[in-house]
């Protein structure tokens, strides 16, 4: 017997993520992502499946065990294990699955990669970094075992201090000899690198200018392995931002992801030898994804041949997968769908595999045959829940009176007619974007819809997916560009009688709580607003925002302090006077991109002027602590939505029947 989806059925979902196949294409290696509500943590383990068709089945039970790779005979699997406040390079015997721990590296550490002979393991972790003025040269072999600590000189060398002296620098580990060499020594980040076709160089993305810190650009790099004191090599322009790197198959070029100023990233062939650049994928107008948390995509990578790249694209907010030819031409769609979201990629042979989330599933590991483009599954851990029933997200569109069309989709019960209390949840980004699949993050919608609510969720201008000159639409006008967006459909659906124009709720996090903050100061419609994760004033934000700069450069139009008028236009609190809606706000303590003085600030701006505020602080929470935090402030977060709209737009009252009592967490801070 069927049930309906409810937010407490957080704590049974089990997702597949980080999938490696192996050499021989017949096996693949993942990690697989559970919650445990008795110790509040989440928990990782690796778990492999056989292409035969047997049965997935666990190889660890550490709970913190993350990036398995295979070694290119496929008789090891490397991966890191957590443990302590440190990050442990371990290795499994396959043929008896016995686990070594190889080193312990500082916390940070990125996914080792094998050389292609399969003696070392390459990989990025933080060590102390350079003092001001200290130009001494580096011992060249690290002790990895050595505690990481700062030492209190420079913290400017990463614009807020956020990090001390703690720099992102390559290493690589070798087998045969146990000993770690610290490659990079500089006043900058590297990021992960990648083999060279005959092992003798790293491939990587740094910013070593002198103003890193600020302009984020970080562009090719490549280093010799075996040359003692060797230097990176820029390979293209130096303002470019590379976010992945793949070899070419002759050692000859790099392919990268990388974006500049404004606009969207693109997948671009940087010849070695300093001939022109070639971009491979603007054909398609869309985004290109090399993956993030909360931005699902994965790295490009080569087909078995080495004469095409498979990639992923945003598109219309989903993220799908591509293959394009080395010299350019028309992309191909290999894996590609309304709903379907691809997330991580790895090739081998004449497969692809990938975790695939769909209208009806959180995420399952996935194969596609690069030769005739079938696809198979070959994980079922949605099983778990599988007597729940989804409330679908249908699609519907908007036409704004300036004549842009607006994507967006409504849960509502389908059983239900008449006007409904609405809920408009807004995204973040403000480049990402909704779409139709499977969300374990915002489970409150489920619940809302079981109540007799409508969800309202919409891709506005400045949403990824539907071509750059939308992607750009609300550069240097937040809240004035997309505003209409939000609030016409809202017009439209009370006329035809969806809505009850009495009982509109507004919520969003990250830009999407900016907005909250910026409709509920321009418009008072709603009986009820849930922001989360604040920009309230972007003054201040440009200021204290671990990529305040970056934003304001791309994002905002200019910096803050050459555009008083234009940041007072966008800022919520410059008319946070005219607020009449009681408001939530939910907020993590320990956030650097939002950060909590914004949400300090909204709360006593409302308090001020008269307006019902609760502030709650989740200790310890980043601003990904609704996707990637404690199960329990997961679950409060998603409760609390619930509770405050329901009790301001829905007059039910607190103290819902059917929600469990929260857990004692947080700070509630009451107006």
């Amino acid at each position: 017997m069927t049930r309906r989806l409810r937010i407490d059925d957080l704590l049974d979902l089990a997702i597949p993520e980080q999938p490696a196949l192996s050499p021989d294409g017949q096996r693949v290696a993942y990690v697989l992502r559970t919650l445990d509500d008795v110790t509040d943590s989440t928990e990782r383990n690796i778990w492999s499946v056989e292409t035969a068709g047997r049965s997935a089945r666990q190889l660890t039970f550490s709970n913190a065990d993350s990036a398995p790779a295979w070694s290119p005979d496929g008789a090891h699997l490397s991966f890191l294990r957590e443990s302590g406040g440190q990050i442990h390079l371990c290795i499994m015997t396959l043929a008896d699955e016995h686990v070594k721990r190889l080193s312990s590296l500082p916390p940070g550490a990125g996914k080792p990669t094998w050389s292609p002979d399969g003696t070392k393991l390459a990989f990025a972790a933080f060590v102390p970094g350079l003092a001001t003025g200290d130009v001494a040269a580096h011992a060249s072999v690290y002790s990895t075992d050595a505690p990481v600590v700062t030492d209190g000189r420079d913290y400017q060398s990463d614009g807020l201090g956020l990090l001390g002296t703690m720099k992102r620098q390559l290493h690589v580990f070798e087998l045969a000899t146990g000993k770690c060499i610290q490659l990079t020594h500089g006043d900058w980040h590297a990021r992960d690198p990648q083999w060279s076709p005959d092992g003798s160089y790293l491939a990587f993305a740094a910013g070593p200018a002198a103003d890193n810190d600020a302009s984020l650009a970080a562009p090719a790099h490549i280093i010799a392995v075996n040359v003692p004191d060797a230097m990176p090599t820029r390979v293209g322009p130096t303002d470019q931002v590379v976010s992945a790197i793949e070899w070419s198959a002759d050692g000859d070029a790099l392919f990268v992801v990388t974006s500049r100023p404004v606009g969207h990233a693109h997948l671009v062939r940087l010849p070695l030898d300093g001939s022109p650049a070639r971009n491979l994928a603007g054909a398609l107008d869309r985004n290109v994804m090399a993956g993030a948390p909360a931005y699902p995509g994965a790295p490009p990578q080569l087909n078995h041949d080495g004469n095409a790249l498979i990639f992923c694209i945003r598109d219309r907010g989903c993220t799908h997968l591509y293959e394009v030819d080395l010299d350019g031409g028309e992309p191909r769609p290999i894996l590609r769908g309304e709903g379907l979201v691809v997330s991580e990629l790895s090739v081998a042979g004449n497969t692809a595999v990938t975790v695939l989330r769909t209208p009806t599933s959180f995420g399952e590991i996935v194969s596609v045959d690069l030769a005739d483009g079938t696809s198979r599954v070959w994980t079922h851990h949605g099983s778990n829940v599988a007597d729940t029933e989804f409330f679908p997200r249908l699609e519907r569109g908007f036409t704004i009176s300036d004549g842009t069309v607006v994507q967006g989709w409504m849960i509502r019960d389908p059983d239900s007619a008449g006007p409904q209390s609405l809920l408009l949840d807004i995204h973040g980004g403000p480049h990402n974007a909704w779409n139709s699949a499977a969300d374990e993050v915002n489970l409150y919608h489920q619940e809302l819809a079981a109540r007799g609510w409508t969800v309202l969720l919409l891709n506005v201008r400045g949403s990824d997916g539907y071509g750059e000159e939308f992607y750009k639409a609300a550069v240097g006008r937040w809240g004035i560009a997309d505003a209409p967006d939000f609030l016409e459909p809202l017009d439209q659906l009370v006329a035809e009688g969806v809505a009850d124009p009495d009982r509109l709720a507004v919520t969003g996090y990250s830009y999407g709580g900016f907005m909250t903050c910026y409709l509920t100061s321009r418009d008072q419609r709603f009986a009820a607003a849930v922001a989360g994760g604040v920009v309230s004033d972007l003054r201040s934000f440009a200021g204290t925002s671990d990529s305040g700069q970056f934003l304001s450069d791309r994002e905002l139009g200019a910096p803050a302090l050459r555009d008083h008028q234009g940041y007072e236009a966008m800022s919520p609190l410059s008319m946070v006077e005219q607020v009449t809606t009681p408001t939530l706000i939910l907020h993590g303590a320990d956030d650097v991109r939002c950060p909590v003085g914004q949400a300090m600030q909204w709360h006593a701006a409302l308090r001020e002027s008269g307006a019902v505020s609760r502030l709650v602080l989740y200790p310890g929470g980043s601003h990904l602590f609704t996707d990637v935090g404690q199960p329990s402030h997961r679950i409060d977060f998603n409760r609390r939505i619930v509770e405050w709209v329901e009790e301001h737009a829905n007059g039910v009252g607190s103290g819902l029947a059917g929600l469990p009592s929260r857990p004692a967490i947080g700070v509630g801070l009451n107006g």
